[in-house]
């Protein structure tokens, strides 16, 4: 990490407050303090890495990927998906490699078009 402030590496630290749904020597997994959907779980790695070294990772992002598919299938048994946001385009908000974990009821498109960017962190959100 380059020394800057990271909320994940905080919340992994026990500096700030989650809900931890599973935890081991290598993965940390919270809930999103975003509201959209049932169910929006985070999958992060300990280790602080950006979104592409998590993607380059291999056996880290296979990992990852495992358990968030296990996850998936536990906490959202009628369809989930897992996402990952690159950018400011893609609404990436947290530079800390991450996978969110989503579903909890039907989500419809994968896109919808907005240009409104102050209307995506509300939490009324179809």
């Amino acid at each position: 990490m380059d020394g800057g402030y990271c909320t994940f590496c905080e919340i992994i630290a026990g500096r700030l407050p989650s809900r931890k749904r599973f935890e081991d020597e290598d993965v940390v997994v919270f809930d999103n303090q975003l509201d959209w959907l049932p169910v929006m779980l985070l999958v992060v790695p300990r280790d602080h890495m950006t979104q592409t070294e998590l993607w380059n990772s291999g056996q880290t992002l296979a990992k990852l990927g495992s358990l968030a598919v296990l996850l998936g299938r536990e906490y959202c048994p009628g369809g989930f998906r897992i996402l990952s946001n690159f950018g400011d385009d893609a609404l990436q908000t947290q530079h800390h490699g991450h996978l969110h974990v989503l579903g909890g009821r039907f989500m419809g498109l994968y896109v919808r078009p907005t240009e409104d960017r102050s209307k995506i962190g509300q939490s009324a959100l179809p």
